[in-house]
């Protein structure tokens, strides 16, 4: 691990490709909702590109500044979200893919 602690912002990208995959509401199968998302993975996510930034893949082999974090979530099968280091040092969270194909039931 780094040791370095970055701020980490997620961009309006990361909520759009949130709200494209999840809906507002919990579905009637019990699929989460946008808010479930934000309060059980989102924190965790966080956590991982401001503590360990560093250790993250690339996601383009000599992209130093382009680091993807693919993991398993507690209410989604799994997610995979890119963070790109900004000019200040802080991280942005650009992108979310979220696997869907879960049987909610």
């Amino acid at each position: 691990m780094s040791g370095e602690r970055r701020e980490v912002r997620a961009t309006l990208e990361f909520f759009q490709d949130l709200d494209r995959q999840l809906h507002g509401e919990r579905g009637p199968n019990g699929e989460p909702s946008t808010n479930d998302f934000q309060t059980f993975e989102l924190l965790q996510i966080v956590e991982r590109f401001a503590s360990g930034f560093d250790d993250l893949p690339e996601l383009i082999l000599g992209r130093r500044d382009y680091r993807v974090l693919i993991s398993t979530g507690v209410l989604v099968r799994a997610y995979s979200v890119v963070g790109q280091l900004g000019r200040d040092g802080a991280v942005e969270l650009v992108s979310l893919e979220i696997d869907t194909g879960h049987d909610w039931v």
